[in-house]
């Protein structure tokens, strides 16, 4: 980082800043601003040979940091909330805004006063010159050098304005800056504080919404906030001297101000309104595509992606709609600020020659020269000041709406007193109150609701305080149910900010069975890992889970059901290493299904409707209620690869004119795009047309030819106003089919691009930079338009009245060409470095909700808060840079106009057209040096269209659809064949799967086992071709490589091992196609035993699900994704580890509805569990191709056998009771009266038939 040059930009702002208290240093701010640009140059000369990388930038001043800021911005909230308290009213965060930044912006305002000051004086000076020339002693000595004393006060004020400018832009663009990272500092604190009521009302998307578009509201208002006082004080001043210039007939000019100005604040009603409906609709594209990408796996194994697709598109035309109108919002008032300035001008001559007044050079001039000081004031910066004051008082509220005072939750560090009380359907979690003693075992024997998961919730503080008081004393440290692995590497998930010991960290990953993984693992340890931990399996991220825990020097250890992702091995050494080893010093609440554990217990505590507690003894525990009813899991994990997270990519060079092209022609047809032409030249020719008539140009024709000017100025009204409009529909349509096609790649995209792609970072761009192709980039394209198109006008007038002018103007066209080519070599690679830095941020906000409550167990928020203020503030590196860029080409293009109206100043005292030409020389530098800046500014902007384009034209995956169409109702057998088949995720990666020869006949019953590695899951990837195999696949028949993608998925039926559930209505969730009737929906609720519990809820299949599902527990998932497999009514049933987290009583459910309703099916079961798949016809064992493949009882006949093995790590009792089970399979039973019937109370008696036997 460059130290050095940055605290030198330090000094000179303090430099700056003296200004306000000693008048002195006045005279070196044109010095100064020169400095403060300079030391930038050596960023430019090393952006100007290469590209930028993050380590060029200049780190923040200390000022800037988000930590400073927003501790500054918290403690003025907790100040207003105490007053609030006192006043008996609620917390404002406007009101807080103010208090906390109204100083340092106010004196700001100084600046644009004396740059609006100046402005009109430099006008009056134009009048004055131009009269003293049209004095009849104007060519004496004293006239002379009055004319060389007018001359150069206009350079001067020329001089001092482009200082204040910049001044006043560079102040307020930091306030705007300082603001926003204050607000997302704030944002992501109350985040980590919101308790689970508020987390069910407000969801990722939501959020991430709130930190990619409602927070620039601020970097926006703060430049145009001051114009709100500025614009009436210098319409007064202008008034008056008009008044004083021509007298009353300023007033019909200055009429047309007066209609827009109540005009344009309807306009910012309206826009305010819009923005409000258009930032809600936002939320719900953003949280529906971030339950899109967190649950592509199972859209794509369902075939779901058109629906998906459907309802995000629905959402996104309503959006586009609110978009669309605020746009033409935007074109209205732009074509007003157009063609305001020829209505005023047009009426004000006419009234004064009507009124019988001669009309001379002078009056013209210093008539448009003061008209252009207040035009630009009142007609753009006034209503822009209106509409961002609007927009930002709405995104406030948003903000405080969705992180509400209230939402807040505070557990203290050594006691923590809480009171629960948990009503889901009607169930209530009952108090309880106890100490810790040396282990204690819980497990839900109702599978309506998971209290087990509930109490550590009430332990940890999660749940909401109602009654009964719980006492912790000492640190807490948690290893949830669902595995949260955050993105880094695997050491950095362990430590989880703890200093390394190496003896400590080996034992630990000795202790957790994560020793041979490293070893296996490319990088060992430091293996990277992706987001929420895509590229691991469910029993490493468990494992990693539990190591992070264990690491942890805490004094009380709840561990939920951390061996229910393990196989039997893995599980045994955990227990008897980690959980009776490591840990057997302290206390552990530990959630688990598995009894063979139960032994080592010291207290045991069964959840049911009332809670039951017994001292164990050392007999098996029968005293312990309804443990007949539950059942012992061996559990099998799965290790891939680990897939590194891929830098985020970045392009290099100019911005290539085929991106444009693609741009326009997503909006546009060719024809609407050369009508577009069309219009921007009538709007702009009846100026060059009036010009070309007389050596005045337009205003003097108007004495002589007003039926003329009538027509020409109406028809330059009128297709100013359609330009804006057609311009306008034109780039807010590409957006629209940009993101479109994005979001269509996206879904046809392998599942391979989101295991090394974090949802933050796809987030980012269907956020943020749609956002910018949404709104700010149509504006600064038709801002840049009308200017360019300007200027080209006073170009060709100019030349044609006054031909010398193009000696200066001709270097000058060249200057700004070379600095606009040298700027955006650097200025594109920074807007690039912006995009890129901003998605961490996005990232570890999604990671931060998905493990709230694990965060707040080892009370590391405030290090996740530093996390959060580093990534910030390494975006406010590449964003302060942006803005200083900018600036320094602003410097030197204001100072290269400056020697422009220099020799034009002094040149016309000898040339002559002193007023039309100083009048084209200040109307042309300003309108030169906007538009350079302005196409400068496109060119960075379409930086996010390129970003947009990137994602649009992903490598996709096989067609959806394809000519080969098997029959209707295939598969009629589920016959499925694997031959030959070599399967990995990606060309980069090695086979998870090779040489793999199986057949699994049609309506059997197929477990699948395995151990660490063994391509389990891999086999069910292939089989839904979520990556292409090599080698056959067949089902009944038909080559599932030649068939369509959708065709394959939807005839096959899948249960994951997390249920996936999506926000949206109960019907939606179980019919994502609309094919069924609500008899067929009630009928499979009824099926898995959840009719009940719908019927209770209030709007019954109408009900709105939460994010993720969370208004339902885990078990309740599980048995909707299973009601959904019955509906689909397929002959290929898969079950990916689906009874993994979910109680015994639910695994039960499940297996005796899949006995039932899928018995003429062919179903293949990946189970941690063995008594899950014991009972099948067939089990295959095998590691990356088949060990043993054969009934369970014959398997179990071979002791050397690996499933044998594993059916006797179980424990005695257990492998004893799973051999049982294994001879009473109907397939080992020889045809006798008692074993006839044993098989009859098998099948369910609809499916009986007597023949048949």
């Amino acid at each position: 980082m460059h130290y050095r040059t940055f605290w030198l930009s330090s000094q000179i702002a303090t430099e700056i800043k003296l200004y306000y208290y000693d008048s002195t240093v006045f005279i070196s701010i044109a010095l100064t601003i020169f400095v403060l640009c300079s030391w930038l140059n050596p960023l430019f000369r090393t952006g100007y040979k290469r590209r930028l990388e993050e380590n060029d930038m200049y780190r923040i001043l200390p000022e800037d940091a988000s930590d400073r800021l927003g501790e500054e911005l918290e403690w003025y909230w907790k100040q207003d909330v105490k007053h609030a308290a006192k006043d008996r009213r609620q917390p404002q965060l406007t009101r807080v805004l103010i208090k906390c930044y109204w100083r340092s912006y106010a004196i700001t305002g100084a600046y644009v006063f004396i740059q609006e000051v100046v402005k009109v004086i430099q006008s009056v000076l134009l009048g004055t010159l131009i009269e003293y020339f049209e004095s009849a002693d104007a060519t004496g000595p004293t006239a002379v050098y009055k004319a060389y004393s007018y001359a150069a006060g206009i350079c001067l004020c020329t001089v001092w304005m482009a200082v204040l400018h910049h001044l006043y832009f560079y102040h307020v663009q930091r306030a705007g800056m300082k603001i926003r990272v204050a607000m997302c500092h704030m944002i992501y604190r109350k985040a980590l504080s919101l308790n689970n009521t508020a987390l069910t009302k407000t969801t990722t998307g939501q959020i991430v919404n709130l930190l990619s578009n409602d927070v620039n509201t601020f970097d926006e208002v703060t430049l145009y906030l001051h114009f709100l006082w500025i614009t009436p004080v210098q319409a007064v001043m202008v008034i008056i001297l008009l008044m004083y210039w021509i007298g009353p007939s300023c007033l019909a000019g200055m009429a047309v101000f007066f209609i827009l100005i109540p005009a344009q604040t309807m306009f910012g009603r309206l826009f305010s309104k819009l923005r409000a409906d258009t930032a809600v609709l936002t939320d719900d594209r953003i949280r529906t595509m971030n339950e899109v990408l967190s649950g592509i796996r199972v859209i794509k194994m369902c075939g779901w992606e058109k629906p998906f697709a459907v309802l995000v598109d629905e959402v996104r035309r309503m959006e586009i709609s609110k978009v669309m109108k605020s746009s033409y919002l935007r074109g209205l008032n732009m074509a007003s600020f157009f063609v305001a300035n020829k209505l005023i001008i047009f009426l004000t001559v006419c009234v004064y020659v009507l009124t019988g007044k001669q009309l001379s050079s002078s009056t013209v001039f210093m008539a448009v020269s003061l008209y252009g000081a207040v035009k630009l004031t009142i007609t753009l910066f006034f209503p822009f000041a209106i509409e961002k004051v609007s927009d930002s008082l709405i995104s406030i509220q948003r903000i405080q709406v969705r992180m509400p005072i209230s939402s807040e939750i505070n557990v203290e560090l050594f006691q923590t007193y809480l009171m629960e009380k948990e009503h889901i359907n009607g169930d209530f979690l009952r108090i309880f109150s106890f100490w810790m003693k040396l282990l204690l075992n819980i497990w839900d024997s109702r599978w309506k609701r998971k209290k087990t998961s509930s109490l550590l919730s009430a332990i940890l503080g999660e749940l909401s305080q109602e009654s009964g008081v719980i006492k912790v004393r000492g640190d807490l440290t948690y290893t949830s149910q669902q595995p949260w692995i955050l993105p880094g590497t695997i050491r950095s998930n362990i430590l989880f900010g703890q200093e390394l010991n190496h003896f400590k960290y080996d034992r630990v990953l000795r202790a957790c069975a994560l020793k041979r993984d490293m070893e296996l693992l490319p990088g060992g340890d430091l293996a990277s890992v992706g987001d929420r931990g895509a590229n691991l399996s469910g029993g490493q991220k468990a494992r990693i889970s539990l190591a992070r825990s264990v690491y942890q020097d805490a004094d009380i250890y709840l561990l939920d059901d951390p061996l229910s992702a393990v196989d039997a091995e893995v599980g045994k050494h955990i227990f008897e290493e980690c959980i009776c080893g490591l840990l057997r010093n302290k206390p552990r609440v530990l959630v688990t299904h598995q009894l063979q554990y139960l032994k080592a217990a010291h207290e045991i505590v069964v959840l049911k409707e009332v809670t039951s507690r017994g001292q164990h003894r050392l007999s098996f525990p029968f005293q312990v209620p309804f443990a007949d009813g539950l059942n012992d899991c061996c559990l099998v994990c799965i290790i891939q690869a680990a897939q590194p997270t891929e830098e985020e990519k970045r392009r290099q060079g100019d911005v290539s004119l085929q991106m444009y092209v693609k741009y326009f022609r997503a909006g546009a047809n060719f024809l609407v795009l050369f009508l577009l032409i069309l219009l921007n030249a009538l709007a702009h020719v009846s100026p060059c047309l009036f010009a070309q008539h007389s050596g005045v140009g337009f205003l003097i024709i108007c004495m002589f030819s007003f039926s003329g000017a009538e027509g020409l100025t109406g028809a330059a009204v009128v297709f100013g106003f359609v330009r804006s409009l057609v311009f306008f529909n034109v780039l807010v349509s590409s957006a629209q089919t940009l993101h479109n096609g994005m979001f269509d790649s996206i879904l046809r995209t392998p599942v391979h691009f989101f295991q090394i792609n974090p949802i933050g970072r796809i987030l980012n761009r269907f956020s943020k930079d749609i956002g910018h192709l949404d709104s700010l980039l149509p504006w600064t394209f038709v801002d840049f338009t009308q200017v360019f198109l300007q200027v080209l006008g006073v170009v060709i007038v100019s030349t044609i009245i006054m031909p010398w002018i193009l000696i200066p103007f001709v270097p000058l066209f060249a200057a700004f060409l070379w600095l606009r080519r040298y700027y955006l070599q650097t200025s594109r690679d920074i807007k690039r470095l912006e995009a890129t830095t901003r998605s961490p941020v996005f990232s570890h906000l999604s990671s931060s909700l998905q493990g709230l409550s694990t965060i707040r167990a080892f009370k590391v928020q405030q290090r996740f808060q530093e996390m959060f203020d580093s990534y910030q503030d390494l975006h406010s590196e590449a964003w302060f840079l942006f803005l200083t860029t900018s600036r320094w080409l602003a410097v030197r293009l204001d100072g290269i106009c400056s020697i422009f109206i220099t020799f034009t100043a002094f040149g016309c005292l000898y040339f002559g057209d002193v007023g039309l030409a100083l009048s084209y020389a200040v109307t042309l530098t300003g309108m030169f040096q906007w538009g350079v800046r302005q196409s400068a500014e496109i060119e960075n902007m379409m930086t996010s269209v390129e970003r947009v384009v990137e994602y649009a034209e992903l490598k996709s995956e096989a067609p959806w659809e394809t000519d080969t169409m098997p029959p209707h109702d295939w598969p009629k057998r589920g016959s499925i064949t694997f031959d030959s088949v070599n399967f990995s995720y990606s060309a980069s990666e090695p086979l998870v799967l090779k040489n793999l020869t199986v057949v699994f006949p049609s309506r059997e019953k197929v477990g699948i086992v395995g151990r660490t590695g063994a391509g389990k899951s891999s086999l069910i990837s292939a089989l839904f071709r979520l990556a292409e195999p090599e080698g056959r696949i067949m089902i009944d028949g038909f080559r599932t490589s030649d068939i369509g993608l959708h065709t394959l998925r939807q005839k096959m039926s899948i249960i994951p091992q997390d249920p996936v559930l999506f926000t949206g209505t109960m019907r939606k969730n179980l019919d994502p196609l609309s094919e069924h009737t609500d008899e067929d929906l009630w009928n499979a609720l009824q099926e898995v035993q959840m009719k009940a519990v719908v019927e209770e809820l209030p709007n019954k299949l109408e009900t709105m699900l939460t994010e993720s599902g969370s208004n339902f527990s885990m078990g309740q998932r599980q048995l909707l994704c299973l009601a959904r497999a019955i509906l689909s009514k397929n002959r290929i049933l898969v079950m990916d580890e689906a009874t993994a987290n979910v109680d015994p009583r639910t695994d039960s459910l499940i297996q005796q509805t899949i006995r039932g309703k899928f018995q003429e099916c062919t179903v293949l079961t990946i189970a941690h569990r063995l008594n899950t798949i014991i009972d099948c016809d067939r089990i295959l064992v095998g590691y990356h191709k088949i060990h043993e493949y054969d009934e369970p009882y014959v398997l179990l006949q071979n002791q050397d056998g690996l499933f044998y093995q594993m059916v006797q790590q179980t424990g005695r009792a257990e492998a004893a009771s799973l051999l049982h089970a294994a001879k009473q399979c109907p397939c080992n039973l020889p045809p006798s009266p008692r074993n006839f019937e044993i098989i009859l109370k098998m099948i369910p008696e609809e499916k009986f038939c007597l023949t048949s036997w």
